[in-house]
């Protein structure tokens, strides 16, 4: 047996090739590789001394040979295939270890030049991969250090590779090869006339990684898997371990991930409560139990059979008082013993644990993707796709602007921050009521503002809460000043909204004859 190994990442390559050569499989080796492998001791066959032609072209053409594509593609089944190799003298290679030159790596770095980019494009690599792969189940093909312990397990205890790793490598080694091409096409189509780059290539190549496969879609009449990015960001959803309960389904997976990225937004102690993608209940505190016991008051009706979401550590209280309600999903960072032990006697409830990439009030300078936030969001739509950058917008307080005569206090500046925060992730139309880092009114999804508005107030009627003195965030502009008018009826003392509207001043107005603080964000939070 033969196995050539030329691999970029040689994470692992020599105790694989120590492995191979003393199962007397011969090695067969290229440039950094093969100097590695004899620099430890390892008999190694240079490539070019097997094609008796030299590398050439700063090492572009190295592999690209009869003598390395015939050893890969000759079907040992097929007595013609294996007369051709003798007539040439050509061995068989039965395994090919092989990773491939960094570009994904090489364009992420900041200052990379299309020269750079180009120089990165592997092209002997993907093609040996595409022949052993093609003919998997003569040859086994590695495309990853994780594969190797796999293999050798086999080759050690039954002397050759089964038929079935030797098919699931084959799969990864074209899937491997699939996203390679797909970054190159996304790279090269981005760049523009002017030497810049877009954040939209002219061909969008998604790669995703397969989870699990779900019992139904949204409806039990629809299918469904669920996937993760190729490279998923660290603290998002896709990152879960699921400490109990029973499988995740689609709209579980949907809430929950609306539920995580709103807690994650929040640098104090938080409790988010989801129900059909929106937050019925949020809150901040001084840790997790009175974050919950606020978030679910604001709408006990509505967080029944909700998901939860925390952006701490949830210890025994909390757990105790959670677990009195009904609860298809519960998300934090970290759980105590006492905790878990709670929610073990109700078996059903999902528990799912995530890693935060930051600790609390750490997250200065902390970019989306570190914080598990995507840098595009994407829309399904009949035969195509709407792509956008993500909305990762932070608001501050620097960034408010003042209108009204009357100016906001301290304490209402902090909680139109908080409410601001909320409202990004209520579908529009939004209006949210909060005060003192609680939610006490949350209208969303709906045509009109003035419903939003009007939903709301009923929400914090039924569920006893005042809202005299809150503030309410508006994720768009009032076009009117019948929405402003709404909101100060149900108690409202301050608002925040987007301003940009061609009736602002009438609007602004309207606040100083009601007597209220108005601020002006600049932003939009739509959310469809």
């Amino acid at each position: 047996m033969n196995a050539l190994l030329s691999v970029s990442d040689k994470t692992g390559i020599v105790e694989l090739a120590r492995v191979l050569h003393g199962l007397g499989i011969a090695l067969l080796s290229t440039g950094g590789t093969a100097k590695l492998l004899a620099e430890h001791g390892l008999p190694v066959t240079e490539v070019a001394d097997m094609t008796g032609f030299p590398e050439m072209l700063d090492g572009r053409v190295k592999t690209l040979h009869p003598r390395v594509h015939g050893g890969l593609l000759a079907r040992r089944d097929l007595p013609a295939h294996m007369a051709a190799l003798a007539d040439h003298g050509i061995d068989t290679i039965d395994v090919l270890v092989v990773n491939l030159y960094p570009f994904e790596a090489t364009v992420a770095q900041p200052g990379c030049t299309l020269e750079d980019a180009i120089e990165n494009i592997d092209i002997g690599g993907p093609a040996m991969v595409r022949s052993a792969a093609k003919n998997w189940k003569d040859v086994a093909v590695l495309t990853d250090a994780s594969q190797y312990a796999t293999v050798v397990a086999e080759l050690q205890s039954a002397g050759a590779v089964s038929q079935k790793t030797k098919f699931a490598l084959a799969v990864a080694a074209f899937n491997r090869i699939s996203q390679y091409d797909g970054a190159i096409s996304d790279y090269l189509s981005s760049i523009q006339e002017d030497g810049s780059m877009s954040a939209f290539p002219a061909q969008s190549n998604g790669r995703f990684i397969k989870l699990q496969d779900l019992r139904y879609g949204e409806n039990p009449h629809q299918s469904a898997a669920f996937y993760r990015d190729l490279y998923p960001a660290p603290g998002s959803l896709v990152t879960a371990e699921q400490l109990q309960g029973k499988e995740l389904s689609f709209n579980n997976i949907a809430d929950a991930d609306a539920a995580w990225e709103c807690v994650k937004s929040f640098e104090v102690p938080a409790c988010v409560i989801v129900k059909h993608a929106n937050p019925c209940g949020v809150a901040i505190a001084s840790d997790a139990l009175a974050a919950y016991s606020k978030a679910f008051a604001t709408d006990p009706t509505s967080a029944f059979g909700g998901i939860i979401a925390f952006n701490c550590t949830v210890d025994e209280a909390a757990a105790a008082q959670i677990s009195k309600q009904f609860v298809e999903v519960l998300m934090a960072p970290a759980f105590t013993p006492g905790a878990l032990a709670l929610f073990q006697a109700k078996a059903n409830v999902r528990v799912l644990q995530i890693a935060l990439p930051h600790a609390l009030g750490q997250t200065g300078g902390v970019t989306a993707w570190e914080q598990g936030r995507n840098a595009v969001d994407v829309k399904r739509i009949g035969s195509g796709l709407l792509i956008q950058t993500a909305d990762n917008h932070t608001l501050s307080l620097a960034d408010l602007r003042v209108v009204t005569t009357v100016q906001p206090t301290p304490a209402q500046l902090q909680d139109m921050l908080f409410a601001w925060t909320v409202a990004k992730y209520v579908k529009s139309n939004a209006i949210v009521f909060c005060q003192d880092g609680q939610t006490r009114g949350v209208g969303a999804g709906q045509m009109s503002r003035l419903d939003s508005a009007r939903i709301a107030s009923i929400k914090a009627e039924h569920a006893g809460l005042s809202l005299s003195g809150t503030v309410v965030a508006s994720d768009a502009f009032f076009p009117f000043r019948d929405g402003l008018d709404v909101v100060v009826d149900a108690g409202a003392s301050c608002i925040i909204q987007p301003g940009g509207s061609m009736r602002d001043d009438e609007v602004v107005a309207a606040a100083n004859e009601r007597g209220v603080a108005m601020v002006y964000t600049g932003v939009r939070h739509f959310r469809h």
